[in-house]
């Protein structure tokens, strides 16, 4: 696999569908992970695109928990309580006794149990969504296939989260 100068994966130019989407879902998670390398803890706490309170830390925390919601929940069907708590904030609340250290370590965890649970299933296979998911979208299962494009999204939508929270901390731009 190739990198780019800055250690991430680039996805190949060609290759099968699936091999297509798990890299370029690897890709927006090494992003992600670059976006918050070398900050302390002060700024990863930092809410620097006001008025909007979220932090580096709290997107590493919410998509942890959005590792467990698709791959455990919906695609394999687990009861899987939220990573920090039901505390309706999806993982952006911070907490003292949480650093990024911590963080990173869950989302890890999150990211390689996700990849177990879905390294042998078909891209067609379904999730079932929970009931006020299902009740929103109008449908009630989604393929591993749409799973694996809504994280996708997720990433590259929270990874331009991370540039201007990066940049407004401490003027990192790119990646």
């Amino acid at each position: 696999m190739q990198t780019l100068p800055d250690g991430r994966p680039i996805p190949p130019p060609h290759a099968d569908e699936r091999a297509m989407l798990e890299a370029w879902l690897d890709f927006h998670r090494a992003t992600l992970a670059l976006k918050v390398e070398g900050l302390d803890d002060r700024q990863v706490r930092t809410a620097s695109a006001g008025p909007s309170p979220m932090t580096l830390l709290g997107l590493v925390q919410h998509l942890a928990e959005v590792e467990r919601q698709w791959c455990q929940r919906v695609f394999a069907g687990l009861d899987a309580p939220a990573p920090h708590g039901d505390d309706g904030r999806n993982g952006f609340a911070l907490t003292p006794d949480r650093g990024m250290a911590d963080a990173l370590a869950e989302w890890d965890a999150e990211v390689e149990r996700g990849r177990a649970l879905i390294a042998d299933a078909s891209l067609d296979d379904p999730g079932h969504l929970l009931p006020q998911d299902a009740a929103a979208l109008g449908f009630a299962t989604v393929s591993l296939r749409w799973i694996l494009l809504h994280l996708i999204e997720e990433y590259a939508r929270h990874n331009g989260h991370a540039d201007l929270l990066r940049e407004g901390i401490d003027g990192v731009t790119g990646v």
